[in-house]
């Protein structure tokens, strides 16, 4: 019996069937062309080109492959790194302040239970944290990001990955951290507190306890959650628990460590 199909040349897969409307059919792959959609030149005849042409390495088909090479460097990473809390804030704040020095002083303390420290590696709240899980001995780890102006890892970080991608990034500190611990910051800082909320409540992760730390600097958002946003419905009213609000460093840490399994020993 006789195929309907032929291998074309280049090869695709042409269909000959009696009646196309829209002109010949041209199987690549699992994709389906027909008519002007089909390509002057084979994948194959392009690769093989000698040629100078690179567009290829800024089109979409090539940029997932760099997406999931992000996802298997940084799983590959951190798979092995043991219990984590992530503390995000402001790369602004300095040295010296009240908000630098707490969040040193959260970093050592989370270090001394022998659990890893994540921030977004870069400097203010992040190289606080860092600086303070390092010189407690601990995993001091940070996920950088890659932006036009900012600088690169900061120095108190002994485990390191600089990604491209926001979303590879916020996986990372979503799939390794235990709990978060979020300090005073500006859009970053809110995507990623919002990033947690959104997938505790929707469980698509396991509970995580998600401290603001701060109460005068987090009182006025969580004040128009529990009023506006909650009067109107447009949340559930148990969703402000999913939050504790303080300004006591020990507070945080036994809150964002809450479901970490205390080891015998640990301080």
């Amino acid at each position: 019996m006789q195929s309907n199909n032929e291998e074309n040349a280049n090869g695709g897969q042409m269909m000959n069937h009696a009646e196309e409307p829209l002109g010949r059919t041209y199987s690549q792959g699992p994709v389906l062309l027909r008519g002007k959609m089909i390509p002057s030149e084979s994948t194959s005849e392009r690769f093989l080109r000698n040629d100078s042409d690179t567009d290829w390495l800024h089109r979409d088909p090539w940029r997932v492959l760099r997406i999931q090479a992000e996802f298997v460097d940084g799983f590959g990473s951190l798979a092995e790194l043991g219990p984590a809390v992530s503390i995000f804030g402001s790369a602004r704040i300095k040295p010296n302040t009240k908000d630098y020095k707490a969040a040193a002083a959260m970093g050592a303390k989370i270090a001394e239970r022998d659990i890893a420290v994540i921030t977004g590696g870069g400097p203010g709240i992040m190289e606080a944290a860092n600086k303070g899980a390092a010189k407690a001995g601990g995993k001091s780890v940070g996920l950088g990001i890659e932006l036009p102006h900012e600088q690169g890892l900061n120095k108190w970080i002994n485990l390191g990955m600089t990604f491209r991608y926001f979303f590879v990034r916020k996986t990372m500190f979503m799939k390794y951290s235990s709990g978060a611990i979020v300090c005073p910051g500006g859009f970053g800082t809110l995507d990623e507190t919002f990033e947690a909320l959104t997938l505790v409540q929707t469980q698509k992760v396991a509970k995580m306890p998600i401290v603001l730390f701060d109460s005068a600097y987090w009182r006025g958002l969580f004040d128009w959650i529990d009023g506006p946003v909650r009067e109107r419905g447009m949340i559930s009213n148990i969703d402000p628990d999913l939050v504790t609000i303080t300004d006591d460093i020990d507070e945080a840490v036994d809150v964002a460590t809450s479901m970490v399994p205390r080891q015998t020993g640990a301080h």
